[in-house]
C-alpha cells in the first residue's frame, strides 16, 4: 500500500471517527431538546390543572359565601318582619274585639229602642250602664306609617366592580420562577443546596426550600429564612432526593413558583459518634452526643464510629448544650481513635479547647479563638499542601505530609500548617468534656 493510500486511510478512519462524535454529540443534543420539550408540556399540564382546581374551588366557595350570605339576610328580613308584625297583629285583634263589642252594644240599643213601653224603662237602663262600662270614648292607638318598619335592601353596586378587579388580577402565569437551585454538593450524610436568584428584579423577603425523599413521598419544608444556601441533614445515603425552592416577595404573604427540581444524593456515609464509650449518651442517629453524669470526671475521648472526615470538607461542630468547663474539654479531628487519651490534646491531633485555645499535636498556639458556649459553632477545614519525599522509605527523619488546616469560631478563624509523619486519606473526629451536660452536634 503506497504512502497516499495510507494517509487517505488514516484521514478516511479519522473523518469516521470525527462523524461518530458528531453523530454522539447531536444525538445527546436531541435528547436535551426532548428533556426541554418535555419539561416544557408537562409544566404546562400541570400549571392548567392547578389553575382548573384553584378557579373551581374558588367557584365552590364564592358560591358557597353568596349563598350563606343571602340565607343570613332573608333570616334578618324574617326577623325584622316578625318582630314588627307582633305588634301590630295585636293591636288588630283588639280592635276586631272593639269592633264586636260595639257591634253587640249596637244591636242591644236597638232592640231597647224598640221594645214594648212596659220594658223600655229597664231595657234602656241596662243599655245605658252598659255603654257606660264599655268607655266608647276609649280608642286603642294605631301607629302612624312613618314609625312602622318599611324594610329595604342596601346593596353595594361597587362590590362587583371590586370583585372584577380583583378577579383580573388574581393568579398569574411565570415561564421562569424567580430563583433556581444553583448548587448541589454532598456531605456526609447531607446535601449543602445552594441557589440564586435570576429574576433581578424580584425583590425576595424570604426563601423556601424543600425537599422529597422518595418519589412516593411529599415535599417537606427544610429550610424558610433568608439565606441561599442550606444544609440538608439526616439523608441516606446512594439515595436521590428532590429538591425545590421559591422565594417570597417584599411585603407578600404568597410563594413565588417553585424552582425545576433538582435531583441530588450523596455517597458520603454521615458522621457518626461510636457507641459504647463511658460517659456518653447519644442520639439514636448517633450524631449528638451529651456528656453524661454517670462516669467518673477522667472519662476519655469519645471518637467517631469511624474515620468518615476528608480532605476537602467541612466538619461541624454544633454546641446545643454546655456544662462547666474544663481545661482539657476540646473538640477536633485526629489521625486514629487512640485508646487510654484523657483529651484530644495529645499527638497527632488538632482541636479547640472550650476556652478558645487551639492545640496542634498536644502544643497550644498563641492563637486563640472565642470561648465555646451553647450555640457555638466550630467548624474545621483541611487541605494536603505538600507531600514531601521520602528519602529511603525512613520515615524518621521528620515530617512528610503537610495539611493546611482552618478552624473557625464565632466569626475569627486561624489557619496553619499540620505536619504528620504519614500520609492519610481520611481522619477521626472526637470531643472530650470532663463535666456533664455538654451536648454536641457533628455533620
Amino acid at each position: 500500500m503506497s504512502i497516499e493510500t495510507e494517509a487517505l486511510l488514516q484521514e478516511a478512519k479519522e473523518s469516521i471517527e470525527a462523524a461518530q462524535n458528531y453523530r454522539t454529540e447531536l444525538q445527546q443534543r436531541l435528547h436535551g431538546l426532548s428533556q426541554a420539550r418535555k419539561q416544557v408540556r408537562g409544566s404546562s399540564s400541570q400549571t392548567r390543572e392547578v389553575l382548573r382546581r384553584h378557579f373551581q374551588d374558588l367557584q365552590v366557595m364564592v358560591t358557597r359565601l353568596l349563598s350563606d350570605r343571602l340565607a343570613a339576610l332573608l333570616q334578618e328580613v324574617d326577623a325584622i318582619e316578625q318582630d314588627s308584625v307582633r305588634p301590630l297583629d295585636d293591636c288588630q285583634k283588639l280592635i276586631e274585639q272593639g269592633v264586636s263589642t260595639a257591634d253587640e252594644l249596637l244591636k242591644e240599643g236597638e232592640a231597647a229602642i224598640r221594645c214594648g213601653v212596659g220594658e223600655k224603662e229597664d231595657k234602656l237602663g241596662s243599655f245605658t250602664k252598659k255603654a257606660l262600662q264599655i268607655q266608647l270614648d276609649s280608642l286603642p292607638e294605631v301607629p302612624v306609617l312613618v314609625d312602622v318598619p318599611c324594610l329595604s335592601a342596601q346593596l353595594d353596586d361597587s362590590l362587583l366592580q371590586t370583585v372584577r378587579e380583583r378577579v383580573g388580577r388574581h393568579g398569574s402565569v411565570a415561564s421562569h420562577p424567580p430563583v433556581q437551585i444553583e448548587e448541589l454538593v454532598e456531605r456526609p450524610g447531607s446535601m449543602l443546596v445552594r441557589w440564586c436568584k435570576v429574576d433581578e428584579d424580584f425583590a425576595v423577603q424570604d426563601y423556601r426550600l424543600q425537599f422529597r425523599r422518595s418519589p412516593s413521598s411529599q415535599y417537606e419544608d427544610a429550610y424558610i429564612g433568608k439565606d441561599s444556601e442550606f444544609l440538608v441533614l439526616h439523608l441516606d445515603p446512594h439515595s436521590d432526593h428532590l429538591f425545590r425552592v421559591c422565594a417570597r416577595g417584599e411585603g407578600r404573604t404568597e410563594w413565588s413558583p417553585w424552582s425545576v427540581p433538582q435531583t441530588g444524593y450523596t455517597t458520603l456515609a454521615p458522621h457518626e459518634w461510636c457507641p459504647g464509650t463511658d460517659g456518653y449518651i447519644l442520639s439514636s442517629r448517633r450524631n449528638i452526643a451529651m456528656r453524661s453524669d454517670s462516669s467518673p470526671s477522667r472519662t476519655g475521648v469519645l471518637y467517631s464510629n469511624s474515620a468518615t472526615y476528608f480532605c476537602g470538607q467541612t466538619l461541624t461542630f454544633k454546641v446545643t448544650a454546655a456544662g462547666q468547663g474544663d481545661r482539657r474539654d476540646s473538640v477536633g479531628v485526629c489521625v486514629d481513635n487512640q485508646s487510654g487519651a484523657e483529651s484530644l490534646q495529645r499527638d497527632k491531633a488538632v482541636c479547640i479547647s472550650t476556652n478558645g485555645a487551639v492545640f496542634v499535636n498536644g502544643k497550644e498556639m498563641t492563637n486563640q479563638l472565642p470561648a465555646i458556649s451553647t450555640g457555638s459553632t466550630v467548624t474545621f477545614d483541611m487541605e494536603v499542601v505538600n507531600l514531601f519525599p521520602v528519602s529511603n522509605n525512613n520515615l524518621s527523619d521528620g515530617a512528610n505530609f503537610k495539611l493546611r488546616v482552618t478552624i473557625g469560631s464565632g466569626n475569627r478563624e486561624v489557619v496553619f500548617d499540620w505536619l504528620l509523619d504519614q500520609s492519610v486519606d481520611c481522619l477521626f473526629f472526637g470531643c472530650s468534656f470532663a463535666h456533664p451536660n455538654w451536648k454536641v452536634l457533628v455533620f
